[in-house]
Order: C-alpha cells, then structure tokens, then sequence
C-alpha cells in the first residue's frame, strides 16, 4: 500500500505499524562509524560494560530515530510526501540495546492546507517507538509536507 495524501489523514488518526524490527550490533556499528560518531557507550563493550550504569553498548539514539521515522513511511509517507519540514520534541525516554525488537505507533496531531502550495498541505504526526517490554524507546514530533489528490 502506498502512503496517504494529504485529504486522507485525519486527526487522531493511529496508525500500528505492521513492521517490527530487531536491532543488531552491525546496526549499531554501521551507523555509528558511518556518521562519525566515535563514543565509546555505543562501540566499546569493555567499556560499557565497567565504566556505565548500563552494562552493554547503547544503540546510537539518531539511529533509533531514522528507524522509528522510516516504519512508519509505508502505511503514511511512501510515494505521497514532497519533504520532511522538521522534526521537534525527540526524546528517548529509555535506551535502546542490540537484540530488542521495535514495533512504532503514529498519530496524526493534526493538519492544515499549505499557504503557497495549492495541491499540497502539511501533516503532523507523534511518532512512538516501543521495545519488546512495551517501554517507549523514543518518540517524535514529524511535519510533512504530503502531496493533495485536488486542491488542499
């Protein structure tokens, strides 16, 4: 199924993605090491295993972002946004290991016609990671700017 335009969300609206995805170390190391991110608590198992409260490397949370933002994009974004304007209010309320599953929740908080493009409007949306214990991981406020079917 393609991603929605503009007219088809509504406020409220919930999406349960159907994707869930486990997180591997060669997740974790890929992106960390791709975007120059040389910290030790995502890398060094010595590390994390004596030196922080956690124990084990932490998955790098920009990663947890990208991977919560792109579940959703099927059921909402796929083929319908013309871009991504901002995204605001990430936290990361609990951390994020190699070997846990995430599933994502979204809600539209909410939408209105773009003022400069007629056949375009912009969706808001929450965007909710939550691990195999049902703790929420990461949660997100995401502005689209999606494609109209006529005028917005």
């Amino acid at each position: 199924m393609p991603g929605l335009y503009f007219e088809e969300f509504n406020d409220g609206q919930v999406f349960n993605h159907a994707i869930r995805r486990t997180v591997t170390e060669t997740d974790n190391v890929l992106f960390t090491t791709m975007t120059m991110n040389p910290a030790a608590i995502h890398l060094d198992h010595d590390y994390a295993a004596n030196e922080t409260e956690f124990g084990k490397p932490l998955v790098n949370s920009l990663f947890t972002l990208g991977l919560m933002v792109g579940i959703s994009v099927h059921d909402t974004t796929l083929g319908t946004t013309i871009a991504n304007l901002g995204m605001t209010d990430v936290t990361f309320p609990k951390p994020v290991f190699q070997g846990d599953t995430l599933r994502v929740e979204t809600r539209v908080m909410g939408k209105r016609p773009s003022k400069s493009r007629p056949k375009a409007g912009i969706v808001t949306f929450e965007h909710k990671a939550i691990n195999q214990r049902d703790e929420v991981v990461a949660l997100c406020t995401r502005q689209a700017f999606m494609h109209a079917k006529g005028d917005a």
